[in-house]
Order: C-alpha cells, then structure tokens, then sequence
C-alpha cells in the first residue's frame, strides 16, 4: 500500500478516524457497523480492532510503527479527528463516559439544561466553550503530535469547536487562539471541514492564516462543469485560481483551499459518472440516508454496463476531473481508490458498510490504466515544477526576470480558443464551454486548455511575449488522439470533445542582452 501510494506521487495520507470508537445501537441493530469512525468513545486511544497484535497497548505500537514507516517513504500522516461530538449521542443515548461525569460540564444544552443543543447531528455536540473542555481536546491534539508523531488534523464539522456558551459562531474563539500561540500545535497542519448544521454553521472562507478548508465550492461546481450544468467559464477560472473569490483575503496563502471532487461521504469518482441516484439499500434505511444532491451524471444509463461508447465516455469524465482537481491551485485531496476506478455501486453513505462494497483493492489491473498513469502523470508535474503549486495567489503582474527587467509575460492569463486573452464578450458567453489558462513564473510556464464541449475544437496556441514553443506533457483524451509533440506557437491544434490538454510552454528568464540595452 505504501508503494502505491509513493509511486502515485502523494506526499500525505488524511486517515478516517482512528481515535478508538464504537458502532451506533441503530447500525448493531440492522446487523451493521460502523466503518468510518465518526462516533468516538475516546480521544487519546487508536482504534483497538485496527491492531492485528493484541489490544493491550499493542495498537500503540502498531499505530506509531505504522507513521514511521510512511515516514520513511516521505509521506505526511493527518488524522481526521472528531471532537465535535461523542459516541453517547443524546441524552436518551447510552453513558459511556462524559455523561456519566458532568452532563452540562461536557456537552452543549437547551435553555433547560437536560436536552442536547445539537448541532451535528448526531445527537449531542461538545462544548468547547467550557475550559476543561477544550483542554481535553488541546491534550489530545498534542499527545497525537508528539507522542504518536502525525503531522496534522482534518477537523469534522469544525464550526461547532468555535462555537461560545451561547451557541454562537466565533472566529476568533479560545480554540483557535490556543492552536495559533501552541509551540507544537502551530506548526501541524490544520484543516477544517468549514461548517456543522447549527446556525451560520457554513463557515467556508473565514478560518484565516493557519488554516486550509476542505473546499466544497470546488467539488460542486467540478462535477456541474464536465456534466454541462453551468453558465460558461467565469466560475471554472475562479476556481482553477485556488477559489480567490473566497480565500484571498488577509495574507492568506493559495493553499488555503482544500480542493476535492470526492471525499469518503458521498459517490467515488467512478460512480458520480455512473450514477444520477444514490443506491443506499444496503444501509437498511430504504434507501432515505445520504445526500439526493450529488451533481452527477450517468452517461445515458443507470448503473455499470457492458455498453463501450458509455463506458469509454464516463472514463474520459474521470480523467477530465482528476485533471481539473491537479492542476488546479490549492490543495489537492484525492479519494483513495479513484485512480484505480474505485466503486461503491451507487452507494454514497457506506459509513455502515465493512464489506468488499467499501473496501479499497490496492491491487493495481490493467483495466484503469489510463486512470492510473494520468493521475501520476499530473502529480509529477506538480512536484517538478512549483509553477503548478503556487503558495500565493496569482496576479495579473508582469513576471520579472534574472536583472529585474519585466519580461512581457504576466503569472496568470486567460485565453479563448483564437490564442488571444478572453474578452468580456467570451466571459459572459453563457455557452462557452472551454477555456485556455497560462501561468507562468520566472523558469517556467504552462499552457492548459479545457475543453468540454461535444464537438472538436481547434485552438490556436498564444505567440509571444506568451511563449516560443510548446509540448504536450498529457491529455486526457485517448492515445491516438493528441500526440507527445512539440508545437510552434501560433499553430493550430484540434481538441477532441471533453478533452483537457497541458502544455508546457517554452520562456525565458531573462530579456535579451539587445532588448534590455534598448
């Protein structure tokens, strides 16, 4: 596993919950657990059933041998960690632990002090607004830091952290000042699912420095854009620009924004082009849990089939929004699995499901090669080149060269399918389906073009001061399509529909010594 996932290319694991954890009564009562971990019993133990030795302190072993190991392969380890509630549920739910100490000293109460305020959902929610409390958690978070050795946390339903004895969302609650002036918590990595179901609990864009946010702007609008559900390419460029209509604000970095199109809730890359419905029977709920909104497409047909032409169109669909996720600015967040076609068979609420239905086969086959070598195509480009990694926000600036001459060239740059910069006309052209996007620093400079449209689509490549050559480095059409080949500036190349196309672009870092003297 830890090959696979270094031959990828990824540089971190985020691991569902770990903390130790026990199934709801109502999943035990269907014949069921719980699999994904998100009804903890304790905050500073790993998950007993994880360890294959013995559960006398031997999963402590196993966990911290288990970091190391990815360690060595130069892999960060982030947990995503569930303090926003526990697995005693309501007040009518069983006591376990907290409960059984100090109801109103542990968790968020009504005005008559016996009901839960719930605002995740499951029952009760913590209340980090008592002091002991968000100590509690503070203790946690460093014992996993220090003495298990992660490298940082996604936080679940994070708003209900930052919430006072009020009720009421704070930014700049004690939490998150404690996490800022901690000498060991400052420096993990911290990443927030910006939101809960309370009041004003949608809180994406507003967490600040120190902090990344999973980015469900990005997954919806991803998913609307390569099924046809939009109105032209204004949003598509916002978001490949690391979504700087919600994160550039106050010094904030571009990897702010925790891209994704799929996460562990919800369908795997190849069932949200196979599916229009969720197929949830086998949670034992008749099909009612789970999200109805999932923005996918099926291609003309419910479910898997033997069918080529829908089979080959809903794998371009995948390549296509592996591409946009990669080579988009932020923080890439892949669902394991998704490079090898992973499939739940329409179910997007598998929390219950410990069944070959969820788990991942990290055997690699023939069949998803294309999806395969894609993916790690594009994250090697990210690591070779920091032009496709940007830590600050893009401009429209000049990028000045080796003597601090401008060199003609800006670090970002919009192009329709003529090779000249979109014009407002192109921007609220409500049927443009594609977009070319230049980025561009002093070494380095690529070409990208997105194409979503039906038809082919011939583009002709920008000329100077943009680039003087250009390579195909990958596409997301099939082999015989787009070949690996240089290209001249000005030359016109034939986009085959729904095709995503990189380019490397040829630029120099430093004017002429003739140009500069003039």
């Amino acid at each position: 596993v830890v090959q696979h996932i270094k031959k990828l290319g990824v540089n971190a694991v985020e691991l569902l919950p770990v903390h130790h954890f026990i199934s709801e009564p109502f999943a035990i009562g269907k014949g069921l657990v719980n699999y994904w971990g998100y009804n903890t019993l304790g905050f500073f133990a790993p998950h007993a059933p994880y360890s294959s030795s013995g559960t006398l302190g031997q999963q402590v072993t196993e966990f911290k041998e288990m970091v190391s190991a990815l360690h060595d392969e130069g892999i960060a380890v982030i947990l995503d960690v569930v303090y926003n509630h526990t697995a005693e549920g309501g007040h009518e739910g069983p006591t376990l632990s907290f409960r059984g100490i100090d109801h109103a000293g542990y968790y968020r109460l009504t005005s008559d002090l016996r009901n839960d305020y719930d605002v995740t959902g499951t029952g009760n929610a913590v209340d980090t607004s008592m002091g002991g409390v968000l100590d509690l958690i503070l203790d946690s978070l460093r014992y996993w830091v220090r003495d298990m050795g992660v490298d940082g946390f996604r936080f679940d339903l994070c708003t209900t952290l930052i919430r006072d004895q009020l009720h009421h969302v704070q930014q700049t609650h004690e939490f998150k000042q404690a996490v800022a002036a901690d000498p060991v918590l400052s420096k993990a990595v911290m990443i927030t699912e910006p939101w809960d179901l309370g009041p004003y609990g949608y809180q994406v864009g507003r967490w600040g420095r120190g902090w990344s946010e999973w980015n469900d702007r990005f997954r919806g609008f991803t998913r609307d854009f390569w099924r046809g559900a939009v109105f032209g390419v204004e949003e598509l460029a916002t978001r490949l620009a690391g979504s700087a209509d919600i994160f550039d604000h106050d010094g904030r970095p571009a990897t702010s924004s925790v891209n994704f199109v799929t996460a562990h809730d919800g369908f795997t890359l190849r069932d949200v082009v196979t599916y229009d419905l969720k197929h949830n029977e086998a949670n034992g709920e008749r099909n009612r849990d789970g999200a109805d909104d999932n923005r996918s497409w099926n291609h003309g047909y419910e479910g898997e089939t033997e069918d080529a032409a829908i089979n080959a169109a809903r794998r371009r669909t995948m390549r296509n929004m592996m591409a946009t996720l990669l080579l988009s600015t932020g923080m890439p967040m892949v669902l394991a699995g998704d490079e090898m076609g992973r499939t739940q068979q329409g179910n997007n609420n598998a929390y219950c499901q410990d069944t070959p239905l969820s788990w991942v086969h990290w055997t690699e086959t023939d069949e998803w090669d294309d999806q395969l070598a894609l993916t790690r195509t594009l994250l090697d480009l990210r690591r070779k080149h920091p032009v496709l990694r940007p830590a600050a926000f893009r401009s429209r600036a000049e990028v000045i060269g080796e003597h601090d001459e401008g060199l003609g060239r800006t670090e970002s740059a919009w192009f329709n399918e003529h090779g000249t910069e979109m014009t407002i006309e192109n921007w609220h052209d409500g049927a443009r389906r594609s977009l070319g996007m230049y980025v561009s620093d002093r070494r380095d400079a690529f070409y990208v073009f997105f194409h979503a449209g039906i038809e082919p689509l011939a583009i002709t490549l920008p000329g100077q001061p943009w680039s003087s050559g250009y390579r195909i480095m990958a596409h997301t059409g099939t082999p015989d399509e787009l070949r690996m080949t240089a290209l001249a500036p000005g030359r016109r190349v034939v986009l085959p529909g729904r095709t995503v196309v990189v380019m490397k672009a040829t630029v120099a870092s430093r004017r002429p010594f003739a140009e500069r003297r003039r």
